[in-house]
């Protein structure tokens, strides 16, 4: 060709891509059924608003929460997997899917499900508040 490019990268990339896209889903899966074990109600996966992406939005009682799921193929410390400008994104996001659907009444939570090898799944619920 043309360009110098190594197409053998190219497609492993998209494996490691495929990879983590399959972790990511058998995580938030995970996540579900956990949720749903203390007992709340699965609104949505994977929802989509101009602000960003919510991996999952869940509901019990008068609240309402939007669920970051983070996996890790390693045991590695999590610390702070996620930072102030992706939960802004999340809270905008969160917003605005409780206004399309008239939900705007409930209260707002953020909280994080981790999941790592040979460890059950941890739920940090109220893990951020917006400023």
């Amino acid at each position: 060709g043309l360009w110098p490019c190594s197409c053998s990268r190219a497609r492993r990339m998209s494996g490691e891509r495929r990879k983590a896209e399959k972790l990511g889903r058998r995580a938030e899966t995970l996540a579900v059924w956990l949720l749903r074990f203390k007992g709340y109600g699965i609104m949505a996966r994977r929802e989509r608003t101009p602000a960003g992406e919510i991996d999952i939005i869940a509901r019990r009682g008068r609240t309402l929460v939007a669920v970051e799921v983070k996996a890790r193929r390693a045991a590695a410390p999590v610390g702070d997997v996620i930072g102030e400008r992706q939960w802004q994104r999340i809270c905008r996001a969160l917003e605005m899917y409780a206004g399309r659907r008239r939900l705007d009444h409930l209260r707002l939570r953020f909280d994080i499900v981790f999941l790592r090898p040979g460890q059950w799944p941890k739920h940090v619920p109220d893990a951020w508040r917006p400023s």
